[in-house]
């Protein structure tokens, strides 16, 4: 009861104080405004500092969550495409007709259950696969490549690959299939790996944004030490002096978060002109675009660089709460 208590007696008002400028906390109802002096300056130095801080911190923390998530996002629509297909290898050695073989083969997988389209590659679809490896050169043509057929499967009544495997070993030599369950098994590895990164990333960020704000709290409580005391002496309530330094720093971590997100927007958005003027190459740009898609955020990464800077405002408000009420058990 008395935590709900404390919610209800809290004043929630106030703290739209603190995340506006001055300017548009005027324009606000009465019920809004800040009477009498603030404990804590509303603008100094070491908050200004604070602030490049906390936006430098927000701003790696989006960077981290937003390019995690676009791994994500590329590896889960990498994993549904790979997933709905199989493919066929023909080795073209030792295989005296292989466009013959190729048409039995393509014949025989249309006639099996769950197998919605059966397309068969040709050579110089082969061979355009192999180009970004290899380059453009009249040499490939001279290569065995392996003649591929691509088999698109239904998701929602998929066939027995097993089955379809020993078939096509039994009737077929030189007939291998590869199912993909490899690659996707690698792309979750990755995608793991990756989230854990980001995870450990951002946990770094919360602590050093919990430690910059404990300093913080523990400087403008020393500046202002005469001032707390005598309300502390004084009757004043732990939770009405509490309210100043929260109101303080969650406007300074909005103020900042707002400025960190943005710059990380920015960033996102030139993500696609830095792919293309570093990209290294043919090869290293298809394979960039392969792990981060188009490198383009949507909606759902912007809604969650929008989380970051709520999380950062929390962390600056409960972090200089529990600081100011340590400090000022010291003085009872």
């Amino acid at each position: 009861m008395s935590l709900i208590s404390d919610i209800q007696d809290y004043p929630w008002t106030s703290l739209l104080a603190g995340i506006l400028p001055a300017r548009l906390t005027a324009l606000l109802p009465a019920r809004f405004q800040v009477t009498g002096a603030q404990i804590v300056p509303p603008t100094s130095i070491v908050g200004n500092a604070l602030t490049v801080v906390l936006a430098i911190m927000t701003f790696l923390a989006c960077l981290t969550a937003g390019g995690v998530y676009m791994v994500n996002q590329s590896a889960n629509a990498w994993v549904d495409d790979i997933a709905s297909e199989i493919t066929i290898e023909l080795d073209p050695v030792n295989t005296a007709d292989i466009e013959k073989k190729m048409t039995l083969v393509s014949l025989f997988l249309a006639k099996q259950r769950g197998i919605t389209r059966v397309k068969p590659l040709t050579a110089e679809d082969s061979a355009k696969l192999l180009e970004p490896w290899l380059g453009e050169t009249v040499s490939i043509s001279a290569l065995p490549i392996p003649r591929l057929i691509a088999v698109e499967i239904d998701r929602s009544s998929p066939p027995d690959i097993d089955v379809i495997k020993t078939a096509l070993t039994q009737n077929f030599d030189g007939v291998t299939l590869d199912d993909h369950r490899r690659w996707q098994a690698e792309i979750r590895t990755i995608t793991r790996s990756t989230a854990l990164g980001g995870i450990a990333v951002l946990g770094l960020v919360a602590a050093a944004t919990i430690a910059v704000i404990i300093f913080a709290t523990r400087s403008a409580m020393s500046s202002n030490r005469k001032i707390i005391e005598v309300l502390h002496f004084v009757g004043a309530q732990e939770r009405f002096i509490s309210s100043e330094f929260e109101r303080h720093f969650l406007g300074l971590g909005v103020r900042a978060g707002l400025m960190g997100a943005f710059a990380a927007a920015v960033a996102f958005q030139l993500l696609p002109l830095m792919m293309y003027l570093l990209g290294g190459g043919a090869v290293t740009a298809a394979e960039t675009r392969r792990l981060l898609g188009s490198g383009e955020l949507d909606i759902g990464g912007y809604l969650l660089c929008l989380l970051v800077v709520v999380v950062v405002a929390g962390l600056c408000m409960l972090t200089s709460r529990l600081g100011v009420f340590r400090v000022l058990k010291s003085y009872a």
